[in-house]
């Protein structure tokens, strides 16, 4: 269910599909399997994937409208190589073979240190020098993939395309039995199962990444310009102030110490504000997601990118691990359904909608996206945007998927 229905232009885009992942073909029947009409037949080897994905645009809708018609390609095209290693139940090979029809392993082939007499000397310990690699961190780092070449896409075709601005994306990926959810913003993801909260994804904001950024920062201070310091102050320095000892942080420190003022320390802080009022070098809000690459600090050319991280964090949910029952959900959700209504107060409508509903009726996770909407937008009244308490309601463009375990 998307949009409060408050702008006139929505930023909040959204995807949701079956996608066919087909097993890449070696380099011999490549052009056979080219020209084939692409539909299923007997000879096409592959695995399906479902994907439900948010994606909350910002200064134009251009970044979050292409990565809504492409990232689950993206996803796709990074599978393609390991549908028969995700199918093969014993541990992924550490190295690929260039033509999966020459070099099959050979038994009777010998490795080259065998081959030339090299024998390890028995006197040294023996250390176990291959990393064990699980299927599950194949998938999570082929959508982190994905996540880098979709931003790749909107940096070439952004101009062509006039894409504007960027995108936060959270998007959830259902295959062999494991629910895959990956977030790069504020967007937020829920599981309730039983009436339990369970969370599947943080919010990237300036504070949650403050220790990365001003890392960062310190590494390469020409990224600053020479307007801003990597250190954290409570508030601005005065020039008066110079000399006198106030509180700090930096990349290293999460409690805060006394440091005296020098004039390096009068430069604007890397990050300003609290809650969701900090800023991110006095422009942007959020640390991760697509697109921006043309962000610019105001009246200035520091770009802001670099600072910008494309790749989300991927948490995995095992749904073969437990029983669900029809009133078990997973949630996403844009901020604009955070920002005013917390984890809980959404697990109480989603508890409440489903049972005025027939546990078998399909719409009744439809009904709670909407709901879920609804009592986030607030009523229209004299002061603006109320809701049932009479706080102010969401001001942004909500997009809730309600998802069936």
């Amino acid at each position: 269910v998307i949009n409060a229905g408050k702008s006139q232009h929505n930023e909040d885009q959204a995807c949701c599909e079956v996608v066919f992942v087909e097993q890449r073909p070696s380099p011999r029947g490549w052009l056979s399997s080219r020209e084939g009409s692409g539909e299923l037949d007997g000879g096409r080897k592959g695995l399906y994937f479902h994907y439900w994905a948010l994606f909350d645009g910002h200064a134009g809708s251009g970044a979050a409208v292409m990565a809504s018609e492409r990232l689950h390609l993206h996803i796709c095209e990074q599978l393609r190589d390991l549908v028969e290693i995700l199918q093969d139940p014993s541990p992924p090979p550490i190295c690929l073979p260039h033509n999966t029809e020459t070099d099959s392993a050979d038994p009777n082939h010998m490795s080259y240190a065998e081959d030339h007499g090299e024998v390890l000397n028995d006197a040294v310990p023996q250390i176990h020098l291959e990393k064990a690699v699980s299927h599950e961190s194949l998938v999570i780092g082929a959508i982190e993939n994905a996540f880098k070449h979709m931003d790749d896409q909107i940096e070439r075709e952004r101009a062509s395309q006039h894409l504007a601005g960027g995108c936060c994306a959270l998007a959830a990926i259902y295959l062999m039995g494991k629910f895959y959810v990956a977030n790069a913003g504020d967007s937020r993801a829920i599981i309730i199962r039983n009436g339990e909260i369970i969370p599947m994804s943080r919010e990237f904001t300036p504070e949650t990444e403050r220790q990365r950024l001003q890392f960062l920062a310190l590494l390469r201070p020409e990224l600053l310009g020479k307007e801003f310091t990597h250190l954290e102050f409570p508030r601005r320095i005065q020039p008066k102030e110079l000399g006198k000892k106030m509180l700090y942080r930096d990349q290293n420190m999460n409690g805060w110490a006394y440091k005296k003022i020098e004039e390096d320390d009068l430069k604007f802080p890397l990050i300003f504000g609290e809650g969701k009022k900090a800023r991110m070098m006095a422009t942007i809000g959020v640390t991760r997601g697509l697109g921006d690459h043309d962000l610019k600090v105001f009246s200035s050319n520091i770009h802001i990118k670099p600072f910008l991280s494309c790749f989300p964090e991927v948490r995995v949910y095992d749904l073969t691990q437990y029983e669900h029952c029809p009133d078990d959900v997973l949630v996403l959700g844009t901020d604009g359904l955070w920002d005013v209504t917390n984890d809980k107060e959404v697990a109480g409508v989603v508890m409440e909608v489903l049972t005025s509903y027939e546990p078998n009726d399909p719409c009744r996770y439809t009904m709670v996206a909407q709901e879920l909407v609804v009592r986030s937008r607030g009523v229209l009244k004299e002061r603006g945007w109320r809701l049932a308490n009479d706080k102010l309601g969401s001001g942004d463009d909500i997009s809730v998927f309600v998802i069936p375990l």
